[in-house]
């Protein structure tokens, strides 16, 4: 009977018509299901928005967490091989203890699964809270696991991470030039902590190292061929650094306003001197 049912699913899809209407019911549910996944979210925004000024227990709070975590739900419901979904509804039965039936062991099962599944936001967040809540002997390396699964996808926070252990030497060999490639591929996506690390770096004497420049040089895209060997030129770390701190900045570090005030005293102390 399988083998029947099987044969008749192949028969179906080499019709271009039934594989169409197929593939137009798969993004129908997908469409539905991040409809409902933005609706909680929304939702999220706005408690995470009024819950520092609002009682715990305030009606309107957990309506708002109730419908967020209903539309989650829903959304596995559409489309059960939904990450976001999974990854939203993890992190609140974690975050929000007055969300209705909020249950640890739940949202870690739903965390792990949105991790296994590829999310980046998953793996992060699976990674942190391996690392700091627990005290198991192979949570370290667990958690170093997941982070480095969201390093490869480039997630801002993990690339953070990452560059702070490179950094400080916790778990790995120190190596700063790792720890600086970690901080300039998160600071080019906004992520201010990484950016202020960057340029504090730079600014204490560290070059930039050779992994993030050497697309600057190698083979030539009009000759195909290499370029002529130049003599390598020291940057200023000002400039270098006042871009990291503008990054930091813009999204809304106050940190990094501070220094790009500090470097713009010094540069009108440095034009006085001269």
């Amino acid at each position: 009977m399988i083998q029947q049912l099987c044969h008749r699913t192949v028969k179906q899809f080499r019709n271009p018509l039934c594989f169409l209407i197929h593939q137009r019911g798969i993004h129908d549910r997908n469409k539905k299901a991040m409809e409902l996944v933005a609706k909680g979210w929304s939702a999220l925004q706005e408690v995470d928005r009024v819950i520092d000024y609002a009682d715990r227990k305030d009606r309107r709070l957990i309506a708002l967490l109730k419908g967020a975590k209903e539309n989650f739900e829903f959304a596995l419901e559409v489309d059960n091989m939904n990450t976001h979904a999974r990854y939203w509804l993890g992190r609140m039965h974690f975050k929000y203890s007055q969300v209705p039936g909020a249950c640890k062991a739940i949202g870690a099962a739903l965390l792990v699964e949105a991790a296994n599944m590829g999310d980046a936001d998953a793996q992060y967040e699976l990674g942190c809270r391996l690392r700091v809540e627990n005290d198991y002997v192979l949570s370290d390396q667990q958690a170093f696991y997941y982070i480095e699964k969201a390093v490869d996808q480039l997630h801002p926070g993990a690339l953070y991470l990452l560059g702070a252990v490179y950094l400080s030497g916790d778990c790995v060999q120190k190596d700063v030039a790792s720890a600086m490639w970690c901080f300039h591929r998160a600071s080019q996506k906004g992520h201010a902590g990484a950016a202020i690390a960057y340029g504090s770096l730079l600014l204490q004497g560290y070059e930039v190292p050779e992994v993030i420049t050497r697309f600057n040089t190698g083979r030539s895209p009009a000759t195909n061929g290499l370029r002529k060997k130049e003599k390598k030129v020291k940057q200023d770390p000002l400039p270098l650094a006042q871009e990291q701190f503008e990054v930091a900045a813009k999204a809304g570090c106050d940190l990094g306003l501070k220094w790009l005030e500090r470097l713009s005293k010094y540069e009108e102390l440095k034009q006085q001197t001269t």
